[in-house]
């Protein structure tokens, strides 16, 4: 593609900065556009046919405004519903987010794995059809999380989050006693992109050591093959940022470590 490819990243948040964190890392040549959809978050709040009919109107208006190359959505729960009707109404490559259950499964070895996302997308038949087709063999718990994306956004805004909110969440994703490390939960699958904003807390509060597979540098690499090869330049013309509720992003200098260091236009 001749000049910067400009890939837009699309969330129902802040989660997805996690997914643009390593794309920007695979394709420093790229233009980033991130569109946060604050006004209508968190999904998990809403219907599928509400998602639906918010989100894929929606992309048609990015794609006019800023006329991506590439689009991603950066999340778990608008991923497991939209993508089919994007492809349907758009020409350009989607690249969607959904839990990493094949990955995890082939990697545990006590055969004991977690699928920690939000309450839709852990329930969703898309979810189901994964541990159908790929956790042969393995013990499959589902675990839907009310909080943890609100609690995400607000450590990220500067705000307190208590270890003991955050250890009440993970703690269905734990199976199996602590005494037989043979016999209990060895991998997590983070099937919301919210959540590895508190990876950090989330690995010291684990009552034992698991895996954590967050699915961003897949989808990296995903994307980076979409692209094709690479352009030599890197482009310094800062990244855009769109909070859908239009209003002004106050965290300027927390998120600028997930643009790469990149000014926020």
């Amino acid at each position: 593609m001749a000049g910067f490819p400009t890939i837009l990243v699309f969330d129902s948040g802040l989660g997805g900065l996690t997914v643009l964190r390593e794309i920007v890392a695979a394709r420093p040549d790229a233009h980033f556009v991130y569109v946060a959809d604050d006004a209508f978050f968190p999904y998990g709040h809403h219907g599928e046919r509400e998602i639906i009919a918010r989100v894929v109107p929606l992309i048609g208006e990015l794609i006019a405004a800023y006329a991506p190359d590439l689009v991603v959505i950066a999340c778990n729960t608008a991923s497991t519903l939209v993508m089919s009707h994007l492809r349907e109404r758009y020409t350009l490559p989607f690249v969607g987010t959904v839990p990493a259950i094949k990955p995890a499964c082939a990697q545990s070895k006590t055969r004991r794995v977690s699928v920690f996302g939000t309450k839709g997308t852990v329930q969703r038949e898309y979810t189901k059809k994964l541990i159908e087709d790929f956790a042969v063999g393995c013990e499959v718990t589902l675990v839907g999380s009310a909080e943890l994306a609100s609690l995400a956004e607000a450590a990220l805004s500067g705000n307190e989050v208590s270890d003991r909110d955050i250890s009440a969440e993970i703690a269905p994703c734990f199976v199996g006693g602590s005494e037989d490390a043979s016999a209990r939960t060895d991998t997590i699958v983070l099937a919301c992109t919210h959540y590895p904003l508190l990876l950090d807390r989330l690995v010291r509060l684990a009552p034992w050591p698991v895996d954590w597979i967050d699915p961003a540098p897949a989808i990296a690499r995903r994307v980076s093959d979409l692209l094709g090869k690479p352009g030599h330049d890197v482009d310094n013309r800062g990244a855009e940022m769109i909070f859908t509720s239009r209003r002004p992003h106050t965290l300027s200098r927390a998120l600028m470590p997930f643009f790469g260091g990149r000014v926020l236009a």
